[in-house]
């Protein structure tokens, strides 16, 4: 961050918020051990940390930091209900510190057990987040880039190509909306807590790893969503899971295999051709041992490409050699987009094969098919068409 200059004429009525009212650059965070946050040029809500918050605070009685931080994070309310805070400042935060999310549909399941939202952020780019409330629990699935630049076979997030990162702000800034509208009575009249965030939406979270880690942090710390209900996912960028690993909170790591022979998985998971699948499971072997965390791959059942006996052989030995859990996931059907999914017969027969193999394996509730809540299903329906991998026999 640039040293503050001297400005001559009239000051801007604008406030910057990485800055204190006189100038001086914010204190380091308090929190030993956290990541400084890089902020974006212009902020939202949820960008700051609580040292920067208190800077755009100067001037103000020192307990307000206490308030406005308590109110945005440890209760997450709204601004407009933190009354503690005088109106006029609440004015001024919300003028400074916009929201970034800007609701562009929201749908929900005939049973409300799942919710999907798009939002439009500056600049144009568009984002999904699904919430979903289980009987023991509700996840958020927040999404860490606009588009991603993968360009997996199957998936039509990938297929259409990268806009940009989304900022700390932007990630956190989902989870708190979820946690807003789980509060409000379900189907059976009673409010819901989010007790776990998965980094599944859409884009490589690896590929965007210090506003990742730096939400990570903001949730496990602030919002108080414990680090082992934290899920994040990987195609498999090297680099990331062996930071993931050194990481100072023990988070766990989903790898999105979908194939474990390499000329299968160059063809569906390009990253492949650099991070091959033998230096791939030497990270994940490396992360095994040092967190002592559970790993787990992700499969999605593509009909005729990745779900045939030889499949399941060759899954159950790279997922048996890490104790790997495989989560199989039944591809749901994307508007203009011709990949079928396995039917739920060979979803089912496909499991059965992995557990006759010795690998532990379950089948992933498909939720909110008829929203689109598949990652990338809500944008897509308005601007993605793409190909379909090759069937194989």
């Amino acid at each position: 961050m640039a040293a503050p200059t001297a400005e001559s004429g009239r000051p801007s009525a604008r406030v910057d918020p990485t800055r204190s009212r006189s100038g001086r650059l914010p204190v380091p965070p308090p929190y030993p051990g956290r990541v400084p946050v890089s902020v974006p040029d212009h902020p939202t809500r949820y960008d700051l940390d609580r040292s920067q918050l208190g800077a755009l605070l100067d001037g103000e009685p020192r307990y307000r930091i206490d308030q406005l931080w308590t109110g945005l994070y440890e209760q997450a309310r709204p601004l407009d209900e933190l009354t503690t805070l005088p109106q006029s400042l609440r004015s001024r935060l919300d003028a400074d510190l916009p929201l970034a999310l800007d609701p562009v549909h929201e749908s929900a399941s005939a049973d409300g057990a799942t919710v999907k939202w798009l939002w439009e952020l500056r600049g144009g780019a568009r984002v999904e987040t699904v919430l979903m409330h289980y009987d023991e629990r509700s996840t958020v699935c927040v999404s860490t880039q606009a588009g991603c630049a993968m360009a997996c076979g199957f998936c039509a997030t990938g297929q259409a190509g990268y806009e940009r990162q989304l900022s700390v702000g932007e990630i956190v800034e989902q989870v708190i909306r979820s946690v807003q509208r789980a509060r409000l009575p379900d189907a059976g009249g009673r409010p819901r807590r989010v007790s776990n965030v998965v980094f599944m939406g859409m884009g490589e979270p690896m590929a965007n790893y210090d506003a990742v880690w730096g939400a990570v942090e903001r949730l496990q710390g602030d919002l108080g969503i414990s680090a082992r209900h934290l899920t994040v996912s990987t195609v498999g960028i090297v680099p990331g899971i062996r930071r993931l690993a050194d990481a100072s909170l023990p988070v766990n790591l989903a790898v999105s295999l979908h194939a474990a022979n390499d000329t299968l998985r160059n063809e569906l998971v390009p990253i492949n051709r650099r991070y091959d699948l033998t230096t791939l499971g030497e990270a994940c072997d490396d992360y095994v041992a040092r967190t002592r965390r559970r790993l787990s791959f992700e499969w999605a059942l593509i009909d005729g490409v990745n779900d045939r006996p030889s499949d399941a052989g060759e899954l159950a030995a790279y997922a048996r050699a890490r104790r790997a859990h495989v989560n199989l996931i039944p591809l749901n059907p994307t508007p203009g987009y011709p990949t079928r999914g396995t039917p739920p017969e060979g979803v089912r027969r496909f499991r059965d094969q992995l557990l006759a193999l010795g690998t532990n394996a379950t089948v992933r509730q498909n939720r909110g098919t008829d929203i689109d809540a598949a990652c990338g299903q809500l944008r897509a329906e308005h601007e993605i068409s793409v190909g379909a991998p090759t069937r194989r026999r």
